[in-house]
């Protein structure tokens, strides 16, 4: 059986993954091996913050690995808040003050396109891979809906009339970029088990 450590300790996207690779691959937390180092994205791109948690573990503790990074890019906004989504308003995951401060430099703003992009960095036997995943959408004027996280109240996905957080968690994973993102990775590592 092959161990694969995901670069997280968010029990629900471990769970979402485990639910879909082979039962040849045991996935393991940072929890599971005992790591509670922080490790610091300092990347300017989703690849590099990726690539940062997966390079991190692969090297302290030799074991095949996978980090992700994702979040909004708003085409008036010079894609922005990009890789700064977190804490775009200063203080990490402090979602109200994140959305109020998009809306606020959106306000009056006529083009409202936005995409979620999710990228994961796999170390798989000393290689690294990138998966990647987006959805297209725009940014509403005001918060709609009280489901998810994040953004998900302002973003809403092309095709649709409502927010990410007006729809339930399984219809949004259906359509999501982590879902598009995890798809691709858990097709590689089915191949590789």
């Amino acid at each position: 059986m092959h161990k694969l450590v995901f670069a997280t300790n968010n029990r629900h996207k471990l769970e979402e993954v485990a639910a879909k690779v082979s039962n040849s691959i045991k996935l393991l937390s940072l929890d599971d091996i005992g790591c509670n180092d922080e490790i610091a994205e300092t990347g300017d791109t989703f690849n590099a913050n990726a690539s940062l948690k997966s390079r991190y573990i692969y090297e302290k503790y030799n074991l095949n690995c996978f980090g992700d990074d994702s979040g909004l890019e708003i085409v008036a906004l010079n894609n922005e808040p990009g890789v700064y989504s977190a804490r775009y308003a200063g203080q990490h995951g402090d979602h109200d003050a994140n959305m109020n401060k998009v809306l606020q430099r959106m306000y009056g703003e006529a083009d409202r396109r936005a995409r979620f992009r999710t990228v994961i960095s796999l170390i798989w036997s000393g290689t690294e891979h990138f998966f990647e995943g987006v959805v297209e959408g725009t940014i509403r004027q005001e918060r709609s809906g009280t489901g998810g996280f994040g953004y998900d109240p302002i973003f809403q996905p092309d095709g649709y009339d409502v927010t990410f957080a007006e729809m339930s968690m399984a219809e949004k994973n259906a359509i999501s970029h982590r879902g598009k993102a995890v798809e691709q990775l858990v097709a590689f590592l089915n191949s590789q088990a």
